[in-house]
């Protein structure tokens, strides 16, 4: 009998507890998940957060399909599919030993990996691991390792900024973008691509100019004006584009994206106050991303005050918007507060929203880069009726220790969703916090 040419791949926790559904993603190629991965996994069963889900879910899954064959040979996966493979813990390589301590659950696995890589000399055996340590062990050792790629945005370069600047637009073409409601049609202009819904354009020639946007009911390109939410006034075209998207009922998702300082965060929460009235609820959260490794648990003190830091910058935002209105002072500071006490305006850790439907609602998430794809999936999905949501983030600063510019959420869902009618994109280049803020953001 011929020997298999198939690939082994073996699994780190950290892909299991990214995706619990990563055994599918690897064709007809076999799957080999080592027991101290299954050991690890136990440890995540209990919770509320996303980990917790993936652990349990694969678990169950694991269940369902496991036999006595799975230790000995394995079995199918599925349809078209490999073979599922759970490896017991081998004694330590040799080749291992001078350098990796061998009661590591990090290295069991690339023992595992070693292992089969030399029992399996004419096949091709793959560490699929999102820790980047590893990987390098693993290439130490002469073992192939690789991240999981299957929820990547693939060119970085080409990610979708939501607007775009067409030159030499005839003075006819603007005269008629600025007068006439009926808008534009999109053959006006030179693009090389085509338009997208909701996408915003700035219309320009040597002498004059104008902004428009692409309406989803009849592709068409209407005028847009200057506007303002909560007495927060866009500095920049970007901004004005950002606050029309945020401002717009028809819209229903917006991803605004951009460096500390341009103004994500101050101009969604402006929009879902200047439009409380359309909403049960403003709920404002952002997920927290532990540095170091250091759980919450290593903080003192009680729950609020150990995520207290981390909702600090949305108070902040708050502040600006309560000292830009034009009310009295203490009239202004009692209106907000009535806003919090009611709980008409909700500032919350993103934990706190999981197993919510949420209906009547603006939802906005701060920080988005720090959440994966399947947790920005699992958000949106619970969307009711008369709920829009609102992602901002920064996906070149990212704190979650298993994600990158290409796998985190915020890029994913940006990628995934240009060109759909209910979604629009804003990448904001320019800071506005101040001169020394956009100097140190660009050269350090």
């Amino acid at each position: 009998m011929a020997e298999k040419t198939t690939k082994l791949f073996v699994l780190d926790t950290n892909v299991i507890l990214h995706d619990s559904a990563c055994l599918h993603q690897f064709k007809e190629h076999d799957v080999v998940i080592p027991i101290t991965v299954i050991e690890e996994l136990d440890k995540f069963k209990k919770g509320n957060e996303t980990l917790n889900f993936h652990a349990r879910h694969f678990l169950k899954e694991l269940d369902k399909i496991s036999s006595e064959g799975i230790f000995n040979g394995g079995i199918p996966i599925g349809k078209k599919k490999g073979l599922l493979i759970v490896k017991l813990d081998q004694k330590f390589h040799a080749d291992l030993k001078p350098n990796f301590e061998s009661d590591k659950p990090d290295h069991k696995i690339l023992n595992c990996a070693y292992c089969l890589s030399k029992e399996n000399p004419n096949r091709e055996v793959t560490l699929v691991t999102k820790d980047v340590n590893l990987r390098v062990k693993a290439k130490a050792a002469h073992l192939i390792a690789e991240d999981y790629t299957t929820d990547h945005v693939k060119d970085i370069s080409t990610i979708y900024k939501g607007y775009r600047f067409e030159e030499n637009v005839s003075r006819e073409t603007i005269n008629r973008l600025c007068h006439d409601a009926s808008g534009v049609s999109p053959k006006n202009f030179k693009s090389r691509t085509r338009l997208h819904p909701n996408e915003f354009i700035v219309a320009r020639n040597k002498e004059m100019s104008a902004l428009g946007y692409v309406d989803p009911q009849d592709m068409m390109v209407k005028h847009i004006t200057k506007i303002q939410a909560s007495d927060i006034k866009p500095r920049n075209v970007e901004q004005m584009f950002a606050l029309h998207a945020l401002m717009n009922e028809h819209i229903r998702l917006v991803t605004v994206s951009g460096k500390a300082g341009t103004g994500k965060t101050l101009l969604a929460l402006a929009a879902a106050l200047e439009q409380k009235d359309n909403y049960k609820q403003i709920f404002l959260a952002r997920p927290i991303v532990a540095l170091s490794n250091r759980d919450l648990g290593y903080l003192p003190g009680s729950i609020d005050e150990k995520i207290g830091p981390y909702m600090q910058p949305l108070y902040d935002n708050l502040g600006v918007i309560q000292d830009r209105l034009i009310e009295n002072v203490e009239r202004r500071g009692k209106k907000f507060q009535k806003l919090l006490d009611e709980e008409k305006l909700v500032i919350a850790p993103l934990a706190y929203i999981r197993g919510r439907s949420l209906v009547d609602t603006y939802f906005i998430v701060d920080e988005a880069q720090n959440l994966t794809p399947h947790e920005i999936k699992t958000i949106i999905t619970r969307a009711g009726e008369n709920t829009k949501m609102v992602f901002t983030g920064d996906i070149f600063q990212i704190d979650h220790p298993y994600l990158d510019i290409y796998s985190n959420g915020l890029s994913y869902l940006i990628d995934k969703m240009q060109g759909q009618k209910l979604y629009t994109h804003i990448f904001l280049e320019k800071g506005e916090r101040s001169e020394l803020a956009e100097l140190a953001s660009d050269l350090l």
